[in-house]
């Protein structure tokens, strides 16, 4: 006849501190993570004196000649008023060549200028980031277990949504 164990005295206790030790584990996680993705931009910064976000957004115009303000917004995924804000930067700098078109003035195209070619062919890559390449190597299930989870996540934590359309490098 088998012997059961006794019942442990302070179940609770013993179930709280391995939720505790969980999260600790996954703090850490999200250290390493934000670690990461801030010492690619820092190094990215350093090396051609421009933000993550503008290096991204040199690239996405190189890859799209003539690409429109709301295309690039879309393509790096985030707001159109963020994407203005790194285009005209990247103007100012004589990076990028903005057209109006004729017919809507509001509409314009995009150019990568020889200075924000060489500014790429200097810059580390990932162009997008560290972590967006990362994500994109995963597998679709591993994708959507981490959607749920981070899901459940956010809603602990209630934050403001329009932050999910600002670029990790500008945060």
């Amino acid at each position: 006849m088998t012997r059961r164990a006794a019942p442990a005295k302070h179940p609770v206790h013993a179930i709280d501190l391995s939720r505790e030790d969980a999260s600790a584990r996954v703090l850490r996680q999200f250290r390493q993570i934000f670690n990461a993705v801030k010492t690619h931009f820092r190094q990215m910064e350093k090396k051609v004196g421009l933000g993550g976000a503008q290096v991204w957004a040199l690239s996405v115009i190189r890859t799209s000649p003539e690409i429109g303000m709301s295309e690039l917004a879309r393509v790096m995924n985030i707001h159109q008023s963020t994407a203005s804000n790194l285009v005209k930067t990247l103007v100012e700098r004589e990076l990028v060549a903005m057209t109006r078109d004729s017919g809507d003035r509001r509409a314009v195209s995009l150019t990568l200028l020889p200075a924000g070619s060489r500014i790429l062919r200097r810059s580390p890559e990932p162009f997008e980031g560290v972590l967006p390449q990362a994500l994109a190597s995963l597998d679709q299930k591993t994708l959507k277990r981490l959607e749920i989870d981070l899901a459940r996540l956010i809603a602990e934590l209630e934050p403001d949504e329009s932050a999910s359309k600002i670029p990790l490098s500008e945060m």
